[in-house]
């Protein structure tokens, strides 16, 4: 292993390890004379800087743009750099995608083209239960298991009855923003209600639910409301939490609310804009 990929794998590690996106890019093919080949490697950061060595100029803006975008959507991306007579004589144009493959122009006096695979590499998402109520629990060892990076935060004498978590925080002081994708789940169930309430919508996060009735949620948004709580931040809420499965058990509740998540996060927010009118299980207080 060269010492330039050993920089890069500690790079990665560094960029994992703070939550931090990046995509790498990859040379899978390289046609007549490039400066790189096949096998090199580079990391982009978030910020569009280009650690590493996948070609000159000619590529590095194609390769900078893909990896935004692919930071951005979450899909990976196949880029084929080629001058302007072989975009010419396939027949395609720059910014064009066929078959799979992403074209971009190259003005290179070398002639040669480059293939490249930019992979996004995302932080897990991560998801934060406020409580440790049967329902709390049981959604933080679900979201464990489907690929979350769960966050609990409780009262202190409550942390220790939950699962096992990436983070634990003792009380409701929560972070105001993250590094990546967050959801926040509020399952207090009667045990500082407002106080956890109010911590989850004061963040930046989209997606704030409370496990409970619309009633009580309605009441406590009333609460917090008076006390100060910006219009716009509690509009957020989501309550009753979950999709609609008709769970009952905490289990249930937890599946629905996990499940709610996952769609959120694989198809977006397309149909979910009124999931205050449409969603949620538990409708008792």
């Amino acid at each position: 292993m060269s010492g330039d990929y050993g920089d890069l794998l500690d790079l990665m590690a560094q960029l994992r390890g703070a939550a931090r996106p990046y995509a790498l890019a990859t040379v899978v093919r390289t046609v007549a004379a490039t400066s790189a080949k096949a096998g090199a490697k580079a990391v982009v950061t978030a910020d569009g800087e280009i650690h590493g060595w996948i070609g000159g100029g000619c590529a590095r803006g194609a390769v900078r743009r893909a990896a935004l975008q692919a930071m951005k959507d979450g899909e990976a991306l196949l880029i084929s750099v080629q001058p302007q007579e072989a975009l010419d004589a396939g027949g395609v144009a720059a910014g064009e995608s066929r078959g799979g493959v992403e074209f971009h122009r190259s003005a290179c006096p070398s002639g040669g083209s480059l293939d490249i695979f930019v992979e996004p590499m995302l932080p897990r998402p991560v998801l934060v239960v406020c409580g440790a109520s049967p329902v709390a629990c049981a959604i933080a060892e679900l979201a464990g298991r489907s690929g979350f990076a769960v966050t609990v935060a409780a009262l202190a004498e409550d942390l220790d009855s939950l699962p096992e978590a990436e983070r634990r925080i003792t009380g409701f002081e929560l972070p105001p923003e993250a590094a990546g994708e967050r959801f926040i789940v509020v399952a207090t169930q009667g045990k500082r209600d407002a106080v956890a309430l109010r911590a989850a919508l004061s963040t930046e996060t989209p997606y704030v639910a409370f496990v409970g009735s619309r009633r009580k949620a309605a009441a406590l948004l009333g609460k917090l409301r008076v006390e100060g709580l910006a219009a716009d931040k509690a509009a957020r809420l989501r309550s009753p939490a979950g999709l609609d499965i008709g769970a009952i058990t905490p289990e249930e509740i937890a599946l629905s609310i996990v499940a709610e998540v996952v769609e959120l996060r694989r198809r977006g927010r397309r149909e979910h804009g009124q999931a205050n009118d449409a969603g949620g299980n538990h409708d008792a207080a």
